[in-house]
């Protein structure tokens, strides 16, 4: 490991939440010295249940396994729960901080107001704390704010009229069940934090309607007992993607069905033959409370006056309550109209190289600012590794040209396992398979848990081996030695020829 010294040039990270945190551990590695800039007065970002853009509520757990939703460095306590709650997460995180000495490095309650091109060269920051403005210059900034700090709520006709008694809002004000009991609900969207929050309150008493314009597929949590992720989101699957869309969808579908079967099967919408045209969600109970008619399913809102509001199939319902689970829109009001051009920032995304950098912005990366299908951890954590080896050997750096020609504009929500490849393959640290066959079939199939990326490339740790085995026996996706008849044939479909492309007509 390198130790900081003062050659380095000197470095900003904008947040403090698992994107800023991480990024701050392995810059720090590669003797970087980061100074984390973070608006709120703890670290966590939306793990801080007091945090200025918290969008989690009391009760929360996460939707990605404690396996996943971690840094390779650190686990979670013996005994958390296999999906941890808000404060398990904030706690990681305050134990990760300790571990690498990043709180004195953070600097809390600073809210940046402007990062723009310094005129000397890298990059001014002027920031608030308190009463007091300060305008500082680093050679290097990294921008890991967050994606999902502004609700977006579509519009909808006559909406402003609504009546109900506790008023209309977004997923990310949801404060808790407590005020909703005995009443009658109407959740908007079919995102995790929609169907999530719609069962809980459905859990809790309340009467409970959802309503929304398109049918996603719906996982559980968990698949015969193992997470969802840890089932869907390996390397296997993200190989067979890469052979093509064709049979990256039939194959995902047909886990989709096994695992949960299709949601009209419950009483819910009829999803889209085309699983990539649908979306996937997820929820592990949602499914089942609408088996149960404890959750209505409607297409979506035509209009709304008073409390009343019309869904686009003619039924009508009274509602005390409207929450929109609709989705976020990116922000970063504080960079200037040049790099905000530059990146071409909209409320999708940016356009970057690798998610990560531009070609005319030498000095200035941009972490975690990308819609995934899946457990975040993992893929900041490459991500960094990756921005942290290109500022610490140049040589690495892809050059201006290159960039330039890999530039790519907002995306889609894509799935984990295919961005943690693609970082870890750029960072040299995805695993040999070859050279490793007593860990093919834990590599293969089982979770891509951050330390399967610490066994090959940059700082291995000597323990890599033994804790990606317990981490894909964890939950009994992988058992032992050899191959299921299932695992068998699809190993060996990975080293048959990818399939042709499409004639270009």
């Amino acid at each position: 490991m390198t130790h900081p010294s003062a050659s380095r040039p000197s470095v900003a990270i904008i947040g403090a939440g698992p994107a800023g945190l991480v990024t701050a551990r392995w810059l720090k590695a590669r003797g970087f010295a980061p100074v984390l800039f973070e608006a709120s007065r703890d670290l966590g970002g939306h793990w801080n249940p007091n945090g200025l853009h918290s969008a989690t509520w009391p009760g929360m757990v996460t939707n990605t396994s404690r396996v996943m939703t971690a840094f390779s460095d650190l686990d979670h306590p013996p005994g958390t729960p296999t999906y941890p709650g808000r404060e398990d997460m904030h706690r990681y995180l305050d134990r990760y901080s300790d571990r690498f000495g990043l709180r004195r490095a953070i600097r809390f309650g600073t809210r940046v107001e402007l990062l723009a091109r310094a005129e000397a060269g890298g990059w001014e920051i002027r920031s608030r704390r308190g009463g007091e403005t300060r305008t500082e210059r680093f050679d290097r900034v990294v921008v890991a704010s967050g994606r999902y700090l502004r609700g977006t709520i579509p519009q909808v006709p006559g909406l402003e009229t609504f009546s109900g008694k506790f008023g209309t809002g977004h997923s990310g004000q949801f404060s808790g069940v407590a005020r909703y009991r005995d009443a009658s609900v109407l959740v908007a969207g079919c995102s995790i934090s929609a169907l999530e929050i719609a069962t809980t309150l459905a859990q809790a008493g309340a009467q409970v309607t959802i309503s929304y314009r398109r049918q996603r597929y719906v996982l559980p949590k968990l698949i015969a007992g193992v997470p969802a992720e840890h089932v869907l989101f390996t390397r296997a699957a993200a190989l067979e993607g890469a052979r093509g869309p064709a049979a990256a969808a039939a194959g995902l579908k047909a886990q989709i069905l096994q695992a949960a079967g299709t949601p009209e099967q419950y009483g819910a919408l009829e999803a889209d033959p085309d699983v990539f045209a649908a979306g996937i969600t997820q929820c592990q109970g949602f499914l089942p409370a609408v088996a149960e008619g404890r959750i209505a399913v409607r297409p979506w809102i035509a209009s709304v006056s008073g409390r009343r509001v019309r869904f686009a199939d003619g039924r009508e319902g009274d509602f005390d309550s409207l929450l929109f689970g609709t989705g976020f829109a990116l922000s970063l009001p504080w960079l200037s109209p040049e790099i905000a051009r530059t990146v071409e920032l909209s409320a999708q995304g940016l356009t970057l190289f690798a998610d990560s950098f531009h070609p005319d912005l030498d000095g200035l990366a941009f972490v975690g600012l990308y819609d995934l299908v899946g457990p975040y951890f993992p893929v900041l954590e490459l991500q960094a590794r990756y921005i942290a080896g290109c500022w610490d050997t140049p040589e690495l750096m892809p050059v201006p040209a290159e960039m330039a020609e890999g530039l790519t504009a907002a995306q889609p929500a894509r799935p984990m396992n295919m961005m943690a490849l693609d970082f870890a393959q750029r960072a040299g640290v995805e695993p040999q398979i070859p050279r490793r066959p007593s860990l093919e079939q834990a590599l293969l199939f089982g979770p891509l848990s951050p330390v399967s990326f610490r066994i090959d490339g940059p700082d291995p740790l000597p323990c890599a081996e033994e804790m990606t085995l317990a981490a894909a026996r964890a939950f009994g996706a992988v058992h032992g030695p050899g191959y299921t008849p299932e695992q068998a044939r699809r190993r060996n479909a990975l080293r048959a020829p990818a399939e042709p492309a499409a004639a270009t007509p």
